[in-house]
Formats: structure tokens, sequence, C-alpha cells
């Protein structure tokens, strides 16, 4: 592993354009003879992707480059000609059998085959902003990933960040089904013996009591899914595809997100297991929802304004009928420490 941190660190985001007529043609096409996961806020566009690159540009100049992964389309304001950019089409490196694909699962678990994808990136989803500066230790030391090692028991909730009673809960079969991988290819005592510093970081707060309580476990019973950007190790992806290669093609295999999928978090969990990683402080970032509820919204916008993080998800929950409103609140807020285009913006 590299010990100082000057190799190359790209970052790799994903984006839709949700009101593509191809894109929506296509898709309708195939909703009718697939399962899985259609809603359409899945797909919804905030217009905050500038505000993605601003920050990248203002926040993390030493990113090598940064591979911007789509259907095709891109927004009319992208400078596609910036030297630190890459449009990557899904048929540019996902296999042809996959697609077309609605679903993330094919889209993540083959980044490895991005043509000029350095060994070290971060994986952003268009949801993932940067607030404040961010040095390459918050993703890399000494060429291993930051990564938060917590172990978790699996819950289902029952109901959504809103409220609303949620059917099935496909998110934790995805938990089921990435730590049964784990635990076929690493035996749980072990990988704590091997790296007990990493698995019981003061970095992780309370969450290290997680780690004592399922020591006595004999296998992984689950991990900590924190919405953050992931920091991968291209050379990981290679090794699961060589190891578990009927598990990663089933998912990619379906149209639509479903149940049974295993997720782009199974090597955020095979780079914890092998002990390629650094414990990271889970405080780094904050994970909210924009939502139907405006006081909740407005706890979103302070912390956009007063950068109260250096990485911030904003997962999409909103139901209501004023859409316009509530995304032009949050651009404003965006812009009260972005206003300044960026070298990837036109205008």
């Amino acid at each position: 592993m590299n010990e100082n941190n000057n190799h190359p660190i790209d970052f790799v985001i994903t984006w839709v354009d949700g009101n593509d007529p191809v894109w929506r043609a296509e898709k309708a096409k195939y909703q009718n003879k697939s399962i899985g996961d259609m809603r359409d806020n899945r797909y919804r566009d905030w217009d905050t992707l500038r505000y993605w690159f601003r920050g990248v540009e203002r926040y993390a100049p030493w990113v090598n480059h940064v591979f911007f992964v789509t259907y095709g389309h891109f927004p009319k304001w992208l400078n596609v000609d910036n030297p630190k950019l890459t449009i990557v089409n899904h048929r540019d490196y996902i296999p042809v059998e996959y697609l077309p694909t609605f679903s993330n699962r094919p889209i993540e678990l083959n980044f490895h085959r991005i043509h000029g994808l350095s060994e070290h990136f971060v994986y952003f989803n268009d949801d993932m902003f940067l607030l404040k500066p961010v040095q390459k230790t918050d993703f890399f030391i000494k060429g291993l990933p930051c990564d938060s090692a917590v172990q978790d028991v699996i819950s289902a909730r029952g109901v959504d960040d809103s409220g609303n009673k949620l059917m099935g809960e496909a998110i934790y079969s995805v938990v089921l089904y990435n730590t049964a991988v784990i635990n076929r290819n690493f035996n749980k005592k072990d990988v704590i013996r091997k790296n007990r510093s990493k698995w019981y970081s003061l970095k992780y707060g309370r969450n290290m009591i997680k780690n004592l309580i399922l020591s006595y476990w004999n296998n992984f019973t689950g991990f900590k899914m924190v919405h953050y950007p992931y920091s991968y190790l291209k050379s990981t992806y290679e090794e699961v595809w060589r190891i578990e290669p009927e598990v990663l093609s089933l998912a990619c295999s379906h149209k639509f997100r479903t149940a049974t999928d295993v997720s782009q978090y199974v090597f955020s969990n095979w780079q914890m297991a092998k002990g390629q990683f650094m414990p990271r402080d889970l405080s780094i970032g904050k994970l909210m929802s924009i939502s139907n509820n405006p006081d909740k919204n407005e706890e979103i916008y302070q912390v956009i304004k007063k950068q109260k993080v250096k990485l911030l998800c904003v997962n999409d929950q909103f139901s209501g009928d004023n859409f316009e409103v509530v995304k032009k609140q949050w651009q404003e807020a965006f812009e009260v420490i972005l206003p300044e285009k960026s070298g990837f913006e036109k205008y």
C-alpha cells in the first residue's frame, strides 16, 4: 500500500435525468414486466447537481478526476470540456447483458470496469454534497479507505422518516445478503482479532458499544450503513467479482432494485473484513431527509448555510404538491455557501 497520500484519487458520481423522454419511454417498456422498486422519487431531479460540482472544485481541488456516470444524458449547463471531467455512459462499462438498467445495482457494482478509473476512488450519489474543505485523508490514509467498521443488528422499522408505512423494507434484506457474503468468506473472530484497534476505535464514539456487545456473536449480524461518500479500492471490486460472481451477476440482472440484491456496500464490508481500511469519525457527515415537514427541511437548510458538517446526504422523502417551492428553498441554501459558477459549468 502507498504509505503516503500522493496517489491519485478519483470521484465517481451517478446521475439520472428523470424527465428525459427517451429514458422514461424505455423505463415504461420494462416497468410492466419487471419486479422491484419503481418509485419515481428515485429518479427525481432537484436541480442541485451544480452545487455538487461547485463543492468539489472549491472544497476538494486536489481530486484527480471526476467520472460522471449517466444513462447518456447530462445537464445542458455541464462543461463537458473540463479536463477533469469524463462523461461515462452506462453502455461504456456495464456488460451488455445487464442493459438497459433502472436499478443502481449494475451501475454501482461495475465501477471497476470504467476505463481510466484510478485504484483509489470515492463514490458519491447525487444527493451527497461537500459543505466545507475536505482533505485526501478524509477518504484515504496510507492508501487505505477511511470507513466506520460498526456492527449492527438488522431491525425493520416499519415506517420511513415521514411516518409512512413501509412494505417489504428491501434495504434490510440487502443488508442480510451483503452480510451473508462476508460470513461466507471470512471468520468473524479472526477478522476482529487481526485488526482489533480498527474495530474498537474511539472514533466510532458510542457506536463502539455495538461492536463490544456483538463480539459475542459467532457471525456478523450486519454492518451500519452510513450514507456518506464511500472510499473504495478498485482491486476490491475485482476481487469480489472473482470470488462471488454469481451473487453480483444476479443483482445486476434485475432491471429494477429488488430485495434479493446485494449492494455496493458489500465492497465496503469486504474491505473492513480484510482490514483494508482506516477508522473514520462518523461525525464527519450527516444524513437528513427532505420531506413534507417545513421545520425539518429548515434544519437541512441551516446545516448547509452554517456548514455544520463536511459531508451531507439528503434523502428524498418528499411527497407534497409544492415541489418547486421546496426545491427553490434548497437551492437558495446552497447559494449562501457556493454562489460562484465552477469550471464544470458553462453557464
